[in-house]
């Protein structure tokens, strides 16, 4: 079992920047990738950024340019820095940590909630 606890969400304006923790604990040794995915109401829950053991990163295209996820494996956590931010970057933002043995398993932080005001 792998535990993540998400920290750092908040009301900013827009423009301004965030950054979002999360730490993970419990069996992090099969961990592979970690990052965030957020949902807005009403909307379905969307990839935001993710980072593989290997250092593979994958953004949403509406991450590009403004958002940057980093891994310190040494600590067990994973950071979304956000700048720039935008009125629709407002939602509920998850932290996740995937692993693939014994099998492929997603672990889901309780969220952390991002309001931009326009």
């Amino acid at each position: 079992q792998v535990q993540v606890v998400e920290s750092g969400g908040g009301l900013v304006q827009a423009g301004g920047s965030l950054r979002l923790s999360c730490a993970a604990s419990g069996r992090i040794s099969n961990i592979d990738t970690m990052g965030w995915y957020r949902q807005a109401p009403g909307k379905q829950r969307e990839l935001v950024a993710t980072e593989t053991s290997g250092g593979g990163i994958t953004y949403a295209d509406s991450a590009k340019g403004r958002f940057t996820v980093s891994r310190d494996n040494a600590k067990n956590m994973v950071y979304l820095q956000m700048n720039g931010l935008k009125f629709e970057d407002t939602a509920v933002y998850f932290c996740n940590a995937r692993t693939l043995w014994p099998r492929l398993t997603n672990y889901w932080g309780q969220g952390t909630q991002v309001t931009v005001s326009s």
